[in-house]
């Protein structure tokens, strides 16, 4: 089987800003294999959240080639991209982005429902999930009743539902304390060790220096691999 899980050739993003082209990736290429654990770093500005995006297929390349599991996705219709997002991609942000007037178990199994997963299935796969991260006793909560690292830790049991190919995490203890930060990395490097490929997208070198890999990128181009 082919080891590499993403591949990118020569990528490109502009975006119009009335009058003037903005290229916020000028030809970018790399390979990620599975399990790996890798971050993209880069200052403000720098292209990375851009590359996040079309990595997790929620923007695509203004020209160059995007291969997710061998298959070239670079420009294909938005009902797959959005077919591959739910069952590939599992998604942690800075910011959570939890329902706040559902429970933990109810935002953590949003994806499984819409994989039209049953009911009894779900309720196994999300209980093994929040008590894998610690909340066994948290299920129940809405996201004002958790600390940050708590709802981190149900923003990574959502993102994990689905098996995933991929874990996509942007900035992900950007909001955190420095210790519960350092938990949230320890419990990618578990995830990691479990077999889940993880790229974190940072500004922090930190954070970075926990990956095994960095990515480094500047004024849309890679600096460093």
């Amino acid at each position: 089987m082919n080891d590499i899980l993403i591949k990118v050739e020569n990528l490109t993003k502009v975006y119009k800003m009335g009058s003037t082209d903005v290229h916020a990736l000028r030809g970018v290429s790399f390979e990620i294999k599975y399990n790996e654990f890798l971050s993209i770093m880069g200052p403000s500005g720098s292209g990375k959240s851009t590359l996040m995006n079309i990595i997790g297929f929620l923007d695509s390349p203004t020209s160059g080639k995007y291969y997710f599991k061998g298959e070239d996705v670079s420009s294909i219709s938005e009902d797959k991209a959005a077919y591959i997002r739910n069952k590939e991609i599992g998604f942690v942000f800075q910011t959570y982005n939890l329902l706040p007037r559902a429970t933990a178990f109810h935002n953590a199994e949003l994806p499984l429902i819409y994989a039209g997963v049953g009911k009894p299935e779900r309720r196994k796969r999300i209980e093994e999930l929040l008590e894998a991260m610690g909340l066994g006793d948290r299920m129940h909560h809405k996201p004002t009743e958790l600390s940050g690292g708590q709802q981190q830790r149900v923003a990574i049991a959502r993102a994990l539902a689905n098996n995933p190919s991929l874990i996509l995490a942007d900035e992900p203890t950007g909001n955190l304390d420095t210790k519960t930060g350092e938990e949230i990395m320890e419990l990618f490097k578990e995830l990691n060790r479990q077999g889940n490929t993880i790229i974190i997208v940072t500004h922090d070198p930190e954070v970075a220096q926990e990956t095994e890999r960095i990515i480094h990128i500047r004024d849309g181009l890679i600096e460093e691999i």
